[in-house]
């Protein structure tokens, strides 16, 4: 939809965040392009025609840049601009340590996305050379031109609600590739245990587990312990995946599919061996989410008991 000027919604969304950026990248404000690295930083002060005003390479961490941004203001207001913008790329975490040293400066702080930078630096030169001075002129030249954004000034709660956002999510990600491991080494070396459940129950992981941890890569050895014996150690592994009670159909099955001789026997001692490995991680991964999750939901709980007793 537009207006009767022709302006659709995404074009005033468009031009009110470029008005933004504009506020914090304006005309009389030199920009001080820093290409962060562990130890040996690179920094530029560059006007809006990404000429080069000063340039300074210097060994220092992240929290020790408040020196190189005072020498930066220091050099655009000699070359008679009011103040500066620093602008860097929002790798790792130093440069929210970079963004703290700016708030306490005053001073205006915009990230350049790596890929904005990756594909500046071969339109440049048409080369793949990378070097820190000549991607500090880039990250300068490219919130010269607002190709960038102003990254968020988080408070403590909403910055642990982020950190606990990322394990959350990190957690979830290697459950899902241990899981994905797990389904295609089965495949592989014993693919009949894969339609003794419909979904990967704990009863199945726990029989499973038992299975490859007692194999040795020869799924009759296992075989020969017989039904009882069998389902009796599944009982004992229950409790490490979380579960009181078994599924008997699904262990049954699980214990009838290992007389199918489907599979590549060459690879099934490793690949079988692999896959307890695989499965093991997918029982830390699960353990530590549920883990944090209790630790997260009896803090919760102590929290309001707490606020509870104040108000009384």
């Amino acid at each position: 939809m537009s207006d009767g000027i022709g302006l659709s919604q995404g074009d005033r969304n468009r031009n009110a965040r470029l008005a933004r950026l504009r506020r914090l990248l304006p005309p009389d404000h030199a920009i001080v392009g820093i290409d962060l690295a562990d130890v040996k930083q690179a920094a530029v002060v560059a006007d809006h025609d990404s000429r080069v005003l000063a340039r300074r390479r210097l060994s220092a961490r992240a929290w020790e840049l408040g020196e190189l941004l005072d020498w930066a203001v220091t050099q655009a207001k000699a070359a008679g601009f009011v103040s500066v913008t620093v602008a860097c790329e929002p790798t790792g975490h130093p440069w929210r340590m970079v963004d703290q040293l700016c708030a306490e400066r005053g001073l205006a702080l915009v990230c350049v996305q790596p890929l904005l930078v990756s594909q500046a630096r071969e339109s440049e030169d048409l080369t793949f050379d990378k070097s820190d001075p000549k991607d500090a002129v880039i990250i300068a030249r490219l919130a010269a031109g607002l190709h960038c954004y102003q990254p968020e000034r988080a408070d403590a709660v909403w910055a642990r609600l982020r950190h606990l956002g990322a394990r959350r999510v990190q957690l979830t990600a290697d459950a899902t590739a241990a899981v994905n491991q797990v389904r295609e080494l089965l495949e592989c070396a014993w693919p009949a245990v894969l339609d003794t459940s419909g979904a990967p129950f704990r009863s199945w992981r726990a029989a499973v587990a038992v299975a490859l941890d007692q194999c040795a890569g020869d799924l009759a050895r296992v075989r020969r312990l017989g039904p009882a014996r069998f389902e009796a150690a599944v009982r004992r592994e229950l409790p490490r995946w979380d579960v009181t009670r078994p599924c008997l159909r699904i262990v049954r099955a699980v214990f009838a599919s290992l007389a199918d001789p489907a599979g590549v026997i060459a690879h099934r001692p490793g690949a079988l061996e692999r896959a307890g490995l695989a499965l093991a991680d997918w029982q830390d991964t699960d353990n530590a989410r549920i883990i944090e999750t209790g630790t997260q939901s009896y803090r919760r709980a102590t929290s309001k008991g707490r606020q509870r007793r104040d108000r009384n």
